[in-house]
């Protein structure tokens, strides 16, 4: 099992970010319904959103960004 992070598209491909802080270009059409900062699974030749790790990141980006900004 491999994790990534969705870091961005770019025409036909998604730019995946590897734990080691590496790169992987994949076909935009294997990762369905994804955007930009999902958490990604590659496991049994399929990506799959993990969409637990997604949530988890995306809040503690928003208290990162209330800490730093003030509560708004």
């Amino acid at each position: 099992m491999e994790k990534y992070i969705i870091d961005r598209f770019e025409g036909d491909f998604a730019v995946l970010e590897k734990e080691d802080g590496g790169t992987v270009d994949v076909k935009k059409e294997l990762l369905k319904n994804a955007c930009e900062g999902d958490a990604v699974i590659f496991e049994n030749g399929e990506y799959i959103i993990d969409a637990v790790e997604t949530q988890m990141r995306r809040k503690n980006i928003e208290e990162k960004m209330r800490k730093l900004f003030g509560n708004a």
